[in-house]
This record gives C-alpha cells, structure tokens and sequence, in this order.
C-alpha cells in the first residue's frame, strides 16, 4: 500500500521522511501521486489549500484519508471515502485522550485549567488541546497557550535543546481541598511517525465503512 503525505510544513516533513522506516511502506509526496494515481493511504498534513484535489483523488480512487489538520472541512460532513480525524499521532497520548472522552463529564462541576506549549512558529490552536477542552467541557478560549521560550524553559521546564520542537499539555482539576494535575511532553519528531505507522496498520486491517472516524475510536475499539 501506498502511503502519499500532503503537506510542506515540518509535521508533513517529518512524517514524509520518517514514516517508511518506521512502517515499511512506500511514502510519496502529494506533489508525486501522479506516481501512484491508485488507492492508498492519504495522510493530510497541509494548510488546507490542497484539500479539495485531495478529497477529489480520495473520491476517485477509494482511498482512505487521515486528516491531521485542525479545523479543516472534512470535519464538517461525509464522504464517499473513509476520513479517520486525527488531532494527534501519539499512540499513547490519544489513549489518555480517549480516557478522558470517556470520564472527562465526572469533572464538569470542579475548577479545570488547561495549559499547552509548542515551538514558537505554531500560531494555531493544536488539536489536542481542542479535544482535551472538549472533553472536560471547556471553550477553547479557556486554553492557555505558551509560546515563549524563556517561560518553556523557566516554568514549564521544557529542555532548552526541544523547544524548536515539543509538545506539552497540563492539565488540572481543583477543588477546596484537592488538586489533580496531568502532564504530557513529547520531544522530537520521532513519536508523530511511530505512531502514524501504528494508526496506518489498523486502517489497513480494517474493513472501513465511508464515513468519518474520530481516531478515539480506533483506541476504543482496541485497533491501535
């Protein structure tokens, strides 16, 4: 199976060059697929411009689409193809994520913070931070964003050498006489490739309907 990576940015790029040794796949870029022109495995990691030729090729070739962007329209309805929604590659990370959807209504009445940190080039709200919000019931207005280096380093002790690339959530649930706090770091590129290989071979062991996934359901449904 051919996996083609849309996208130039560093997620496209990391994932374009890591994800064959990880997998054993074939990996093209999206301005190759000419090559294939065939099903395959389309994993969405662009700015959205390419979107519609994208979902154009997954319609024409019955191709299965992971939408690593946040916020694009193939969150907004069907397709004729299967489309797994996937804010992040983290194997581990979305298994805390689909705990959370499970348990997160058992903290709706309790005082609840998130904060997030990531490389200061990343000017949009990650996914991830969306999905623990939403989960916990808060508006994504409610998430705290941290781009400074010296406050990465300082006060969310983030190593000096992973700021140009890290990704750091922490969350904390108080009440009067309580406080529970969860943390989650990743450093480097490494996980985002692992992971997508780990997702990449439950969407080929699977018989997948036409229809959107939310990659929590592949955790919960013990596929990854």
């Amino acid at each position: 199976m051919v996996v083609i990576v849309v996208g130039s940015g560093k997620l496209a790029n990391e994932i374009f060059n890591n994800l064959a040794a990880k997998g054993g796949y074939k990996v093209i870029a999206w301005s190759n697929k000419e090559l294939s022109n065939e099903q395959a495995v389309v994993v969405h990691a662009g700015s959205g411009r390419e979107i519609n030729d994208v979902i154009s090729y997954c319609e024409k070739t019955n191709s299965v689409l992971i939408e690593l962007a946040t916020g694009s329209e193939t969150t907004n309805f069907a397709r004729s193809f299967p489309v797994i929604l996937c804010p992040n590659t983290n194997v581990l990370m979305l298994k805390f994520m689909a705990m959370l959807a499970e348990g997160g209504h058992y903290f709706k009445n309790y005082k609840v913070e998130i904060t997030e940190s990531h490389q200061a080039e990343k000017t949009s709200l990650p996914g991830t931070a969306v999905n623990l919000a939403q989960s916990l019931g808060l508006q994504n207005n409610a998430i705290k964003s941290v781009r400074n280096p010296a406050e990465q380093i300082e006060r969310l002790q983030i190593p000096r050498e992973c700021v140009a690339r890290h990704a750091y959530h922490r969350i904390v649930i108080e009440d009067s006489f309580t406080s529970l706090s969860f943390e989650s770091k990743v450093f480097g590129d490494a996980p985002y490739a692992d992971g997508l290989a780990t997702i990449v071979s439950a969407v080929l062991a699977q018989n997948l309907e036409n229809r959107r996934y939310d990659i929590v359901e592949f955790v919960k449904n013990g596929w990854i």
